[in-house]
């Protein structure tokens, strides 16, 4: 049994935007998904939308990177963890969608 090591970080990306498109469907939250391995104007578009503090030290940034439109929610696990929060915090104080 041997596994290739080059895989594991396609691996990694495919799991995270598995994770973010089950979260937002399973929450009934409308999206787009927009493939950047197949469309060069929208990997285009991401590594131009994504803010300067939030880019990797070295290389482009990496899917699954969040969007609402114009305005950038952040990058596929620290979205996830947000919205989570955020989620309890609302159930908490009572405050409803």
């Amino acid at each position: 049994y041997e596994i290739n090591t080059s895989l594991l970080p396609f691996l990694q990306i495919k799991k995270q935007q598995q994770d973010v498109m089950g979260f937002l469907s399973a929450n009934k939250i409308e999206f787009e998904e927009c493939d950047i391995a197949a469309n060069e104007d929208n990997r285009k578009w991401m590594r131009e939308n994504v803010p300067e503090e939030a880019r990797p030290a070295a290389g482009n940034p990496l899917p699954p990177q969040i969007f609402n439109q114009d305005i950038y929610c952040g990058v596929g696990t620290v979205f996830l963890s947000r919205f989570r929060e955020l989620n309890v915090c609302s159930a908490q104080s009572g405050i409803k969608d």
